[in-house]
């Protein structure tokens, strides 16, 4: 029986990867903040699929929270196989409109904790010969918009550069960027989506098994609707200044969950 690890697992595209995998039959190890939701969905999953289901109460976002989440991908006995790295936030506000403690808690989700856990999982799937790592940025990363952007863009890069260092190893490392998908992200960061066309929204389920083929098929970079895969070859032939624009007009998050 294999065991996936799952950050920020209790809404949106974390949770639905948390249903599909306990579907499919893999153990599970949910984190997240809240301690009471993650023991519901525990709960939820293992009565419904028969799998193991453990939870890790961490705040990303703290040095302690880290630390936790790096200690259980090192655990020997009870090793995980599959990482997938999705907690994250945004926040409403310009640039320079946001206090920089809040930009800096973003950086710390968005970026140290991406590494840190990613390096925690990969030391040992390189050691067993397999594994794999999905770490979730979003189309944002293709537009030149603010410091959410930024970080997921440091996502996409890093997360492709440490696949072609890892390459042969039997550990696979993949970039999801999706659109704008129907979860309580934008709720929670108190940003209104009147102005986003409907046909932009994406199914939380959906996109996870396009992104769970992805990593099958060694893909690095995933982003897992025809709709948008359109919209990022566009994005590569406008020009940057456009792109500023028009990312301004929908706001300032513009990417998933």
């Amino acid at each position: 029986m294999t065991t996936a690890l799952i950050t920020g697992a209790t809404a949106g595209i974390g949770a639905a990867f948390a249903r599909r995998l306990a579907r499919d039959g893999h153990d599970l190890v949910l984190v997240a903040r809240d301690g009471k939701r993650l023991r519901e969905q525990a709960t939820e999953l293992h009565d419904r699929h028969g799998v193991e289901v453990d939870v890790l109460v961490a705040d990303l976002s703290t040095e302690d929270g880290i630390a936790a989440v790096e200690s259980r991908l090192a655990e020997p006995r009870k090793p995980v196989d599959l990482l997938v790295n999705n907690a994250g936030f945004a926040n409403k506000g310009r640039y320079l409109d946001v206090s920089m403690a809040d930009e800096l808690k973003m950086l710390k989700v968005h970026i140290e904790a991406v590494l840190r856990l990613t390096s925690a999982a990969t030391e040992g799937m390189r050691e067993r010969g397999r594994g794999g790592v999905v770490n979730v940025a979003s189309v944002a990363a293709f537009v030149p918009r603010g410091t959410y952007g930024a970080s997921k863009a440091w996502i996409a890069q890093f997360t492709q550069g440490a696949a072609r260092d890892l390459a042969g190893s039997g550990v696979r490392l993949m970039a999801l960027c999706p659109g704008f998908v129907r979860t309580e992200f934008h709720q929670r960061a108190g940003m209104g989506t009147d102005n986003i066309p409907g046909w932009l929204w994406l199914d939380a389920d959906k996109l996870v098994t396009a992104a769970l083929a992805d990593l099958a098929r060694g893909k690095t970079l995933s982003i897992p609707d025809p709709r948008y895969k359109a919209l990022m070859g566009v994005v590569k032939l406008a020009p940057r200044g456009l792109l500023g624009g028009v990312t301004s007009r929908t706001g300032r998050k513009y990417g998933p969950k």
